[in-house]
């Protein structure tokens, strides 16, 4: 089935060169690209088409693995439900149903909570931090250990930036008004939530707006303002709450059948490695470019933006390093996560709060009205 690029976020020749530039030996002429075998793979995704950052980063990838290899190495991409449906993209992976999924880490916590650390955890890491982290912090060889159980190799393929907080049909303006709530959030974002009193849900994207329209959550997050609004969620909420305390750098990721991977010569690994690495970096460029105009959009149709409050906050604070706490000492795969993760984490915020954190506050405060 021949498939249509559908998004380049505008990456250029230039930018293109210069990530391929930063990976070792790329492929690069035709003639070493003739003597490699024809491959032809399938990738399921957990999104739909309609949104076109996410699955954009999965088609991304898909084409410049094709690009990089003359078109010896293609991946056809299937949207959420072609094939398998969208929080099952991890299991059919790991059978072998497919060769490769385009997914978070999260959605599979069932298999290992560990996962979480994959995509983001409450009060965790923005998305510089997290690409800090796997990249040069030793956690993409943690997270590629964690899925070694499952037979599956990952490499990190997107990444949102710091999420909104959800759509509510109602105010909630202190922690009192949380219990009895029905939301849907997945991850251990749901389970902090869970501990302050809200039934919580876990619905694939595409299924948010009913759920939401017909009264069958009475909350709902999924992104940002971009892909908010693609989902129409504005019609069916008015306040829109932020920040989203649980997602502060959520990161998507290429899950890979580890026969299939390991059954890839190395100029196609090498490939496929550079494609994750440009989706990865024009994911979140792609966020960060659309999301303001978007929310300012939302803004002028009467929504209603309100932060979180101070007690929300704090609670969520607390329970949410309460429940890594119990899960590190009931796992021990947890724990060597999160103590490794721990410590980089403290040590990031040290510096950050020095370097970024304290100049971001003075131009906020200072420039924005």
């Amino acid at each position: 089935m021949q498939r249509r690029r559908l998004i380049r976020y505008g990456a250029g020749a230039a930018g293109t060169a210069a990530l391929v530039s930063c990976t070792p030996t790329a492929p690069s002429t035709e003639s070493t690209n003739a003597a490699l075998p024809a491959i032809q793979w399938r990738m399921v995704a957990s999104w739909p088409q309609s949104l076109d950052v996410l699955y954009g980063a999965a088609q991304l990838v898909c084409d410049r693995v094709s690009d990089l290899t003359s078109g010896r190495f293609t991946i056809d991409l299937f949207a959420a439900g072609e094939i398998v449906p969208p929080l099952q993209v991890l299991d059919s992976v790991q059978t072998g149903a497919v060769e490769c999924g385009h997914t978070a880490s999260y959605y599979y916590l069932g298999k290992n909570s560990a996962l979480a650390f994959g995509t983001a955890v409450p009060f965790g890491l923005n998305a510089q931090q997290q690409n800090a982290w796997f990249y040069q912090g030793g956690g993409l060889e943690l997270m590629q250990n964690l899925y070694a159980d499952f037979g599956v190799i990952n490499f990190p393929a997107g990444n949102t930036g710091t999420q909104m907080g959800g759509w509510f049909k109602r105010e909630v303006n202190n922690l009192s008004q949380l219990p009895g709530l029905k939301m849907r959030i997945p991850g251990l974002g749901g389970e902090v939530m869970q501990r302050l009193g809200v039934n919580v849900q876990v619905i694939p994207g595409g299924e948010i707006y009913l759920a939401l329209e017909r009264g069958a959550v009475d909350a709902a997050e999924w992104v940002g303002p971009h892909d908010d609004e693609k989902l129409g969620l504005q019609d069916t909420a008015r306040f829109y709450y932020y920040p989203g305390w649980w997602e502060p750098g959520a990161a998507l990721e290429v899950q890979i059948n580890r026969n299939a991977w390991d059954g890839l010569p190395s100029e196609y690994q090498v490939a496929l490695q550079t494609a994750c690495y440009e989706a990865n970096l024009t994911m979140l460029s792609a966020y960060e470019a659309l999301n303001g105009t978007a929310l300012q959009r939302l803004i002028a149709q009467g929504i209603i933006l309100k932060p979180y409050s101070q007690d929300i906050l704090r609670a969520a604070q607390t329970a949410a390093f309460e429940l890594y706490e119990e899960n590190a000492a009931q796992d021990a795969t947890f724990k060597q996560v999160y103590d490794q993760w721990s410590a980089f984490r403290e040590n990031i915020l040290r510096w950050n709060s020095t370097n970024q954190f304290s100049l971001d506050q003075f131009i906020v405060t200072s420039t924005v009205p």
